[in-house]
């Protein structure tokens, strides 16, 4: 087994590794950290012992403000405590986590500046919880139509992914750091408007459960109504959906995913675990919004 285990922060991108005796794959899920505002230096750690065959959840501990808690699942770590450079490396990686949400709260700072008017413009909830409506879909879906669709219906911010990343990065390269910036802000965004009662409908791909548990944190800590929207179209549709975004055609215009991309994101979308609703775009989806919009409930005055 090798001394050093690296250590991978969901949605962060690579940090220093963590040296931890008898580690041979570290890597954290991060639940808890859903926006900047989370708390810092939570996971959870999954290690496996080089040759042995053992799989990462062989061992699983808490890791909380530099202290690792929990019992192993397996005889793995029998007997082990990690030594003092253990947490010396937690709190390297909390350092680095602190400068992050630094820099999320600024990004997020910037998105309202720029998206202050639209804010302005959707009333408060007065009665009842706010709601949070999360998109998810592959690119050429039919995301954001619905999401226009809906707020025409009830008075609800739309955040788009596309849009808020060329708000921070106006020429954007697609790096997995910039998808994280991007993410990060965006969820603190959301989080803020919640928190003063604003309805948000939220257009991402959000393709797989790890890129959706900071929406349901988020959810959780606001109180605000959760509703989840998955969606679907044949592919000939998407196909064409996407050649005529390319062409320029199409009202998208943050949006750069083409069918290369839409091929390539494809093998790792994941199903949505929890319950939601499923549009075909290809058909009405007119009965879909009226549900939501009956959940939700009325416009304020309506």
């Amino acid at each position: 087994m090798t001394e050093k285990g690296a250590l991978r922060m969901w949605n962060r991108g690579p940090v220093p590794e963590l040296e931890l005796p008898g580690f041979s794959y570290i890597e954290t899920l991060l639940p808890a950290v859903a926006t900047p505002l989370a708390v810092v230096g939570y996971g959870i750690l999954a290690a496996s012992e080089s040759g042995a065959g053992a799989g990462p959840k062989d061992y699983a501990g808490e890791v909380c403000n530099g202290h690792i808690l929990g019992a192993p699942g397996a005889e793995l770590m029998k007997n082990r405590r990690p030594r003092r450079r253990a947490a010396e490396g937690i709190n390297r990686v909390q350092k680095q986590s602190q400068a992050a949400n630094s820099a999320g709260a600024a990004d997020a700072a910037t998105l309202r500046q720029a998206l202050q008017g639209e804010i302005d413009r959707i009333p408060t909830v007065s009665a009842g919880p706010p709601a949070l409506v999360a998109l998810c879909g592959l690119p050429g879906t039919g995301k954001s139509y619905f999401a226009a669709a809906l707020a025409r219906r009830i008075p609800s911010l739309i955040l788009g992914s596309d849009r808020l990343r060329k708000i921070l990065v106006p020429q954007p390269g697609y790096t997995r750091d910039e998808h994280s910036r991007v993410f990060v802000a965006a969820h603190c965004l959301i989080e803020q408007l919640l928190t003063e009662g604003r309805r948000v409908i939220f257009d991402a791909t959000n393709l797989t459960e790890r890129a959706r548990q900071p929406l349901y944190h988020i959810a959780a800590r606001t109180g605000a109504q959760l509703l989840l929207v998955h969606f679907d179209a044949p592919l000939p549709l998407i196909r064409q959906r996407l050649e005529q975004r390319a062409a320029g055609l199409s009202s998208d215009s943050y949006s750069d995913a083409d069918w290369r991309v839409y091929c390539l994101l494809r093998p790792g979308a994941e199903p949505v675990e929890r319950p939601h609703f499923k549009v075909d775009s290809a058909q009405d989806i007119t009965p879909t919004l009226e549900e939501i919009v009956g959940l939700i409930g009325a416009p304020p005055g309506g």
